[in-house]
């Protein structure tokens, strides 16, 4: 499906009535980024939202290891999907799994919506955030205060912190 989606509404980020660290952390998100014609999605735990530089903000994390990571680095949009609890195997396969060598839209039955501004979220989804990316940082294990975060890291893949500005939240 190209362009807007019927299925959703836009509504103002100060809309949504969930509990973010419920959100986020137990319910989590689908990270997407890429075109209509390549595109990769990922499923995420960490990140949060909230107001930054005066603007509506999400941020979330990827490791460079992660195939979505190459994606996240091309583009200058990404989307936060969230879904229902009946998606979760999508969302467990779409962390498990890599998108090098797994269709995961295929596998899972999630149908990508191509949005107008080059976007890329899914029909399933109850709520997606369009995000424009305005800053990113490395996550430095020298800059640990408590030394058990690096017990997050036993390969070192640290992640990249994007933050971006929600352009858009589309709710069901």
């Amino acid at each position: 499906m190209k362009g807007k989606d019927v299925r959703f509404r836009e509504v103002s980020p100060e809309a949504i009535k969930d509990n973010v660290f419920k959100l986020i952390d137990k319910d989590w998100m689908l990270i997407t980024a890429g075109t209509i014609d390549a595109w990769n999605t990922m499923t995420a735990s960490w990140g949060g939202l909230g107001i930054l530089w005066n603007m509506p903000v999400a941020f979330c994390f990827v490791r460079p290891t992660r195939h979505t990571y190459g994606f996240m680095e091309e583009h200058d949009r990404f989307t936060l999907s969230f879904f229902e609890e009946e998606w979760r195997d999508a969302l467990t396969l779409c962390g498990t799994k890599s998108g090098r060598d797994t269709d995961k839209a295929g596998e899972t039955g999630l149908k990508p919506v191509f949005g107008a501004e080059g976007t890329v979220y899914f029909e399933q989804a109850r709520m997606v955030l369009e995000c424009r990316k305005l800053y990113f940082q490395d996550v430095s294990p020298e800059r640990f205060l408590d030394p058990s975060i690096d017990d997050n890291y036993p390969n070192k893949d640290y992640h990249r912190m994007y933050v971006g500005e929600v352009l858009r939240c589309l709710a069901k």
